[in-house]
């Protein structure tokens, strides 16, 4: 599966999808980039005039690169319209903030993939390469409803 149809199957759009580009997928992991452009609305009141990434929006972008790409990639022909992968827990750490412009690389390494469910271990690293964040995600295969 190409990585840009991983990303063009992504149950979201702008401004809630956090992945700008896949740089790796196998069986085992990913990785891949997502860039914090300084006009995003979250900005403008986190922090008054010192504006960070809340960790909620690292975490889902986590989620997004490396448990939901890495799960679309998985179910590969398994995959129906329907299908959704849906995140179920996060236990994450925050080391250091995201500021606005600063491009992040998360890397996701599987834990666990069977009876529907994918558990993965994440790394957040800046472009300087220190990590930003790290934890477990998790989720699960289901349909629509």
């Amino acid at each position: 599966m190409e990585l840009q149809n991983i990303i063009a199957q992504l149950p979201y759009t702008p401004p809630f999808l956090f992945v700008d580009e896949l740089l790796h997928v196998d069986e085992n992991g990913i990785s891949g980039t997502y860039t914090f452009q300084e006009d995003l609305a979250f900005y403008k009141g986190h922090f008054k005039d010192n504006p960070v990434t809340p960790g909620v929006i690292l975490t889902e972008t986590m989620a997004q690169i490396g448990m939901v790409c890495l799960g679309i990639y998985l179910l590969g022909n398994e995959l129906k319209k329907d299908t959704v992968v849906a995140f179920t827990s996060a236990d994450m750490q925050f080391l250091k903030p995201v500021y606005p412009n600063e491009k992040v690389t998360v890397s996701s390494k599987k834990l666990f993939f069977r009876f529907g469910k994918l558990k993965c271990e994440a790394i957040m690293k800046n472009e300087a390469g220190q990590e930003v964040c790290k934890g477990t995600i998790a989720g699960m295969i289901t349909t629509k409803l």
